[in-house]
């Protein structure tokens, strides 16, 4: 048994023999060349973002108008021929998930009402509505919601700035009105 592991042996050693000769003759690789350096572009650093401010707060102001709508019109979301109501009351209410307001104004001899919140900021006003609550005229007595005035009208800026800044931000609502009740007749 002996002759077959020399002979073995003789084998591996020559094939071991072979691979080294080979492995020493074989000419290395080419190496890939570097690339070169591309020419470096330096780019000053980008500007610190600036300061974010969050909004400014300001007052709230509301303001707007109720009518009695004609007779005639009664039904009709229309304002023709209507006339200014002094005395309406006007509710308005704001539903914050902290806090809610409730304040109720008057309408003067020219229909006109005014709101101004002590609590109420510009950051809460999509929160509130302004609703019609009483006439003092038995004959215009139906609030009617024409501007959301008997479901509640949301505030919005008006189209126009104030000549001058104000130190509120105004909001509007409205024209409000009242009808007569369908059971009065009508005197045309």
């Amino acid at each position: 048994m002996m002759p077959f592991v020399s002979v073995f042996t003789s084998f591996v050693l020559s094939l071991l023999l072979t691979a080294n000769a080979t492995l020493a003759t074989y000419p290395p690789p080419a190496q890939a060349p570097h690339p070169s350096p591309s020419p470096h572009h330096h780019h000053p650093p980008a500007p610190a973002p600036a300061p974010s401010h969050p909004p400014v707060r300001k007052m709230v102001a509301i303001q707007g108008v109720v009518y009695c709508k004609s007779c005639k019109y009664r039904g009709v979301d229309t304002l023709i021929g209507a006339t200014p109501l002094a005395g309406a009351v006007v509710k308005l209410q704001c539903n914050n998930s902290k806090t809610s307001m409730e304040e109720k104004k008057t309408s003067d001899k020219n229909g006109y009402f005014f709101f101004m919140p002590q609590k109420l900021t510009t950051s809460g006003s999509h929160k509130c509505k302004v609703f019609l609550i009483s006439s003092p005229s038995a004959a215009c007595n139906v609030p009617t919601n024409l501007h959301g005035g008997a479901l509640g009208a949301l505030l919005r800026k008006p189209v126009e700035a104030p000549p001058k800044p104000l130190p509120f931000e105004l909001f509007t609502v409205g024209p409000f009105a009242f009808e007569a009740a369908k059971k009065l007749p009508c005197h045309y």
